[in-house]
Formats: C-alpha cells, sequence, structure tokens
C-alpha cells in the first residue's frame, strides 16, 4: 500500500465505554424529570392501595380463623393475640366436614370434565364449521350465561325428580353442567376461530380424518384455553350454592361445601363465626393448589388471544 493510501485511510474511533449513567435528552427539562418520577410513584401508589383493597379482607379472614368464637366477639384485632389451631383441627377432624369436600370434589371434576368434552366439540363447530344460523346458536348459548339461576330451578327441580335422582350427588352432575357447558363453548369458540385455517387444511391433505385433526391436533393447540376455561368451571361449580342447597335438602350426606359451611352450627354452644371462617379457609386451599400447579398454563390461555400470527 502506498503512502498516499496511507493517508487517505480513516483511522479507526477508539472503542468507547459505555456509560451507565442516564443521557441526557435533548430539551428535557427537570420537570420533565420530576414528572416522570411522580407518575411512576403514583403508579405504584395505586398498585398498592388496589392490593391491599383486594387482599385485606382475605388476610383478615385468616387472622379470625387462628382465634376463637369467643375473642372474635369481644374485641376486633387484625392480628390474633393467642392464635391456635383449634379451628383447623376441629374441622380436619370432623367426618362430615371433610364428605361435603369430597363431594364438591367429586361433583366439580366430572361437571367440568362433561363440560370440557362437550364444549370442545361445540366449539369446535361453531368456530370452524360453516352453516347457516351458526351465529344465532352462538348467541343463543351466551344468552344461556346470562340466565339466572332461580329462573329454571323449579322446572329443574321437577326433571330431577321425575328422573328419581334427587337427593343424591348424581343430581348436581346432572344440573352444573347447565351453567358451566355454556360458558365452556361460548370461551373456547374463540379460540377455536383464531387457529390457523392451514393447519387443519394440511392434516386433511395428509390423509387425516376430521375427528383425527379435531382430537389429535386442534385439541393440543388449545390446550392453555382448555385449563383456563376449566379451572374457571371448576372454581364455580366448587362455590355454587343454589343448585347443591335445593337438591340436597334430603340428604345431608350429598351436600357439598358451600351448604356444609352455610349450615355449619360449631363444635360447641357459641356463634361458630371463627369456626366457619376456618372451613371457608380450608376449602380455599385446592383452589389455590390449581392455580398454582396450573399458573403457566392459565397465563398463555389468557394471552392466546391477544397477538395474531
Amino acid at each position: 500500500m502506498s503512502d498516499q493510501e496511507t493517508a487517505q485511510t480513516p483511522e479507526l474511533a477508539p472503542t468507547q465505554r459505555v456509560s451507565d449513567e442516564p443521557q441526557v435528552v435533548e430539551g428535557r427539562t427537570s420537570w420533565d424529570d420530576t414528572r416522570f418520577y411522580i407518575n411512576k410513584v403514583l403508579f405504584w401508589l395505586l398498585v398498592a392501595a388496589i392490593a391491599i383493597y383486594t387482599m385485606a379482607p382475605f388476610a383478615y379472614a385468616i387472622s379470625i380463623s387462628f382465634r376463637t368464637n369467643a375473642q372474635v366477639l369481644t374485641s376486633a384485632r387484625y392480628l390474633p393475640e393467642d392464635p391456635q389451631l383449634t379451628n383447623y383441627q376441629n374441622l380436619l377432624g370432623d367426618s362430615g366436614f371433610m364428605n361435603t369436600m369430597v363431594n364438591s370434589a367429586i361433583v366439580s371434576t366430572v361437571s367440568v370434565t362433561i363440560s370440557l368434552i362437550v364444549g370442545s366439540f361445540a366449539a369446535y363447530a361453531l368456530g370452524r364449521v360453516r352453516f347457516r344460523g351458526r351465529m344465532v346458536i352462538l348467541y343463543l348459548v351466551l344468552a344461556m350465561t346470562m340466565f339466572p339461576q332461580i329462573s329454571i330451578l323449579s322446572g329443574l327441580f321437577s326433571i330431577v325428580n321425575s328422573l328419581d335422582i334427587n337427593g343424591s350427588v348424581v343430581a348436581l352432575i346432572f344440573s352444573y353442567p347447565i351453567f358451566t357447558l355454556p360458558f365452556t363453548v361460548w370461551v373456547l369458540t374463540s379460540f377455536f376461530q383464531g387457529l390457523p385455517a392451514e393447519i387443519e387444511q394440511a392434516a386433511l391433505v395428509d390423509g387425516a380424518t376430521a375427528f383425527q385433526t379435531f382430537w389429535r391436533i386442534l385439541v393440543p393447540l388449545t390446550a392453555p384455553a382448555l385449563v383456563t376455561t376449566g379451572l374457571l368451571a371448576f372454581i364455580a361449580a366448587w362455590n355454587e350454592y343454589l343448585f347443591a342447597l335445593t337438591f340436597t335438602l334430603v340428604d345431608p350426606g350429598s351436600q357439598t361445601v358451600p351448604v356444609a359451611i352455610a349450615n355449619f352450627s360449631g363444635f360447641s354452644f357459641e356463634i361458630p363465626i371463627a369456626d366457619k371462617i376456618a372451613a371457608a379457609v380450608v376449602v380455599t386451599v385446592p383452589l389455590l393448589i390449581l392455580v398454582l400447579i396450573f399458573q403457566r398454563r392459565i397465563i398463555e390461555g389468557l394471552t392466546a388471544g391477544a397477538v395474531k400470527g
């Protein structure tokens, strides 16, 4: 290389260190920085206020569950002065209460399983198959989710009596899909509609039948939606009170947890405030466990329709 070419070659700039200090934006004033930090502080104060507003009742309920009925009636305290496990020991040692837990688990699990199986087929038909009257059926399903339970209770009671299943767990399994199935169909339909049509077309070209395409390809893709919908339906079935009260009056052994808590008379000659709250805390534990186990699937299901592509 000649001296002239060497002279024309630009020298490489030395490597610049990246400063950790915030860069000063041209035109940015101190008031802009102050406003930014004020907005940030106000945002976190709002988050803290919402968290306290939503969590404070649960924290207070847990505090009451560690107190005796006499302590609850004599003084109002946020923290128990003498924490005790007596309420939980009495509940867990009561065979009648544990039987209601088993009944709730059986009824909720079977009802949700039926709703997911039937609802996934219905949602596939409403979301992927084009036929006349599809939107009318879809809006009828939505309308069914808005009906108050009390409006159909008398007719449903007659059907349950005619089937001779009144006063049994079977009556609850028969009646609970009335409110879990429409919700399941409505939610799952939107997820099936969001799946790319090319996936289904490629499976059919490869020789798969319509059922194989649905069961082996589309259903696994909607697993997050199935988990999210199933958990919400399970919570609704677990907390249901009106049907459970009506159809188990003749047989207390078939009662579920909400009815048992409402009719709970305590373990001593006292107003069972602490006992009932402890029971409410106990029946919440299975729901918390399910949420913790499936939290990743729940997040995927809630955000599945947020982004296309």
